[in-house]
């Protein structure tokens, strides 16, 4: 990944974890690798494990963080939950979001749509 990318991203994933903790999320981690990829945000709501993929652009001009989401990235994420879960032997509820946030040209925030439970 580009370093400018890698750059947005970061800065994507740090106003995800505020966002969510704003809205009374715990975070259980960050940044976790399992054997498939990295799961952005692992956090919890209530008594639900989360798996949180966050998407960040700058402008809508190339296309929307929610276009970068199809059925092959949900299959990935879908894996590194399964991964997750497996691997720690938990054996409760959990589901996978998504955290759309769009930045302007000054790296301000302008937008940011979560979407819950993206698999069903």
């Amino acid at each position: 990944m580009k370093t400018k990318n890698l750059e947005i991203g970061r800065l994507g994933e740090a106003i995800a974890k505020r966002y969510l903790q704003d809205n009374r999320y715990t975070i259980v981690a960050q940044n976790y690798k399992t054997k498939y990829a990295e799961i952005d945000l692992i956090v919890r709501h209530k008594d639900i494990l989360v798996f949180v993929e966050v998407r960040t652009r700058i402008g809508e001009r190339f296309g929307t963080p929610e276009e970068s989401i199809n059925r092959k990235k949900i299959n990935k994420l879908i894996k590194n939950a399964r991964g997750y879960v497996a691997g720690k032997r938990y054996n409760k509820g959990y589901r996978i979001d998504v955290v759309c946030i769009v930045l302007d040209e000054n790296k301000k925030v302008k937008r940011i749509d979560h979407y819950r439970n993206i698999t069903f």
